[in-house]
């Protein structure tokens, strides 16, 4: 294992000086020396209005990030979940799709999709992701140097996802382009009209399957949505199309970014790849920490439905506020050494799935995924080195690695 060069540190002078919601501020620096500051100065800080939209509060700390994703009377997901569409001035799916509905009917939507994301549901589908995932690492192993984000690591949850969902093979790369523009992008800061278009061709794609699975019905996610009724109607195809599109998002990227993350954090740190090469820590502790240390989704939006004080601040009915999970999962308050990375670590209350009523559906999955991978990388893989810069992905909402070239060395 190698160890290899850090982003610069970003320290600004005020607090105010920073803009969160700068795709190129998360891209380009480590904040960990600004989420503490925040964490300690202003836990809940205003963030004045800016080149990217209206102002909006920033909520730093583990505690209140809970509190917050706990009380969704209080604080709506309705208008939207992240901070671009609530700056823009809300979601269009607000209401119809799982993510941005609140109450009555996010129990009614949520309870009809447990059933394929339990344990029990997901076993044949964890089953292939492990061999999958085992011969991907192989085949990665025997190349020797390899993309890790794009040849081994993006490949491993959309199969897992596209499973459920009844997306052909044949489809699957098209798909992989798409979610991958949708909320970031690989080389600068995503324009308005490439997110648009990357969105936009995945609500068509699902549009055309919920058609299909219509006229002949799968055992699938898509067909259940077809032909299940919530609260005694049908879903509309909007809600349909929109609940496909989150679940796709919610279920591929941000896993991801956690499996490239973990091996950049494992390279960098030669006595945590020992201590799992080993089996001195189990893979479970492992993909905690890995999810914590990662953190993929950066921040989850809310809106204010009511005034209300916030720690020591009042917040008016109709604010944005957004909880930043990059901050909460460091806070040295919760978490003894927050900013090592620790396989071991427990007990580790991360919110890496957020919290409360919108927690991650997902969550077995992505921690059997990451599990797989873990497993793999221990028998397969003897050392892995850098072969070159890491890319970071260009976004406010999502954080990782679009880019990771290593080299691999076999058993």
């Amino acid at each position: 294992m190698t160890t290899m060069r850090n982003r610069p540190v970003l320290e600004p002078a005020g607090l105010d000086e920073v803009d969160l919601a700068d795709p190129l501020l998360h891209a380009r620096h480590d904040l960990g020396p600004l989420w503490r500051r925040l964490r300690d100065e202003a836990p809940v800080h205003w963030q004045p209005e800016g080149a990217h939209g209206p102002g909006f509060w920033v909520v730093s700390g583990h505690a209140d990030t809970a509190a917050v994703l706990a009380d969704n009377d209080t604080f709506t997901s309705e208008h939207g979940n992240v901070l671009d569409t609530l700056l823009a001035g809300g979601d269009s799916a607000a209401g119809k799709m799982l993510a941005v509905t609140d109450g009555r009917p996010h129990q009614a939507l949520r309870s009809a999709l447990l059933k394929p994301f339990s344990p029990r549901s997901l076993q044949v589908v964890v089953d292939s992701v492990r061999r999958g995932t085992r011969q991907l690492v192989a085949d990665a192993v025997r190349r020797g140097t390899v993309d890790f984000a794009a040849d081994v690591a993006a490949h491993i949850p959309l199969a897992a996802i596209c499973d459920l969902l009844g997306v052909p093979a044949a489809d699957r790369e098209h798909i992989i382009s798409l979610t991958s523009s949708a909320l970031s992008s690989a080389d600068g800061v995503p324009t308005e009209e490439a997110t648009w278009s990357s969105r936009n061709g995945l609500l068509l794609y699902f549009s055309e399957l919920a058609a299909e699975r219509r006229a002949k019905p799968y055992d699938d996610v898509v067909s259940l949505l077809v032909s299940r009724e919530i609260d005694g109607r049908e879903l509309t195809h909007e809600e349909i199309v929109f609940n496909c599109y989150s679940i796709i998002m919610g279920g591929h990227e941000t896993t991801r970014f956690a499996m490239v993350g973990g091996l950049h954090a494992l390279m960098a740190r030669p006595e945590q790849w020992r201590a799992l090469k080993s089996g001195a820590v189990g893979t479970a502790p492992a993909v905690e920490e890995v999810l914590r240390w990662t953190t993929p989704a950066l921040h989850s939006g809310r809106t204010a439905a009511q005034d209300v004080l916030l720690g020591d601040r009042f917040v008016e009915a109709g604010d944005i506020v957004t909880v930043w999970m990059a901050s909460a999962n460091r806070d040295e308050r919760v978490f003894d050494r927050p900013d090592d990375f620790v396989l071991s670590r427990t007990p580790n209350r991360h919110l890496s799935f957020a919290h409360g009523p919108h927690f991650c559906l997902g969550a077995f999955l992505a921690r059997a995924e990451l599990s797989a991978l873990l497993e793999s990388l221990r028998e397969l893989v003897a050392e892995a080195e850098p072969a070159g810069e890491p890319g970071y992905v260009y976004s406010n909402f999502l954080s990782g690695l679009s880019a990771l070239p290593v080299t691999l060395r076999a058993e």
